[in-house]
């Protein structure tokens, strides 16, 4: 079956479109890989899709030539790994960019899908991954936001505040309790305390802290985070 030029020129324009939309809500994020780079993948897999499929037609059936349709396409899923390297950055102790790594390795599949003629799963893919993308975040970022360590700096009167007290204090969450250090002050007469809490939003952090200001042994209380 060969496929007409309309055909083929409908489908990379599809694969164009498709990849803008993921790539729109990278570039709404200021990754490098964005708009651009989404759209160029997208369209270049669907072209290699197509070549591959209907690109050695000529000489399908010749005596003593045999060959397999896939092998070109299949190289894209793995050839694509140099681009999705290229996003990952490490800052410090935190990996960025497997997100858009792992986008461009979805928008090289829907490509594939388009060149291959599956216009339904080319499209229900793109309209999932921009779900993904765009609607998962604020849960995963949420989720992150209650699992960070936070930490507040105390300065107290010496001698006045112990883990007991601090259990009193936080009631509740005072399971989330993680580390407390007891520190000399510069003044003698007061003590820095140090209390560090896990899977405990900012929200949740700051009432700790507003109840903790009102105690009358509690001379200031630091948020390290903020």
């Amino acid at each position: 079956m060969l496929l007409g030029n309309g055909e083929m020129i409908v489908r990379l324009a599809l694969a164009a479109l498709l990849g803008s939309v993921i790539g729109l809500e990278r570039e709404r994020l200021l990754w490098a890989a964005g708009l651009r780079t989404h759209m160029l993948v997208c369209v270049g897999s669907c072209l290699i899709m197509m070549v591959s499929a209907f690109g050695f037609s000529d000489v399908l059936g010749t005596k003593d030539v045999t060959l397999d349709p896939s092998r070109m396409a299949a190289q894209v899923v793995s050839g694509i790994g140099f681009l999705g390297a290229g996003t990952i950055l490490l800052r410090g102790e935190v990996v960025k960019g497997l997100t858009t790594a792992a986008s461009l390795w979805a928008v090289a599949a829907i490509g594939l899908a388009i060149g291959g003629g599956l216009y339904v799963p080319a499209l229900a893919t793109t309209i999932l991954v921009v779900a993904i993308l765009a609607g998962v975040k604020p849960l995963e970022d949420r989720w992150r936001d209650r699992m960070q360590t936070r930490t507040l700096r105390l300065t107290v009167r010496r001698g006045t505040m112990s883990i007991d007290t601090l259990h009193a204090a936080t009631g509740a969450r005072a399971s989330r309790v993680r580390q407390f250090v007891v520190r000399p002050g510069e003044d003698p007469e007061l003590e820095e305390v140090v209390v560090s809490f896990v899977r405990l939003s900012r929200t949740s952090v700051e009432a700790i802290a507003t109840t903790l200001r009102a105690m009358p042994d509690v001379v200031g209380v630091e948020d390290v985070q903020s």
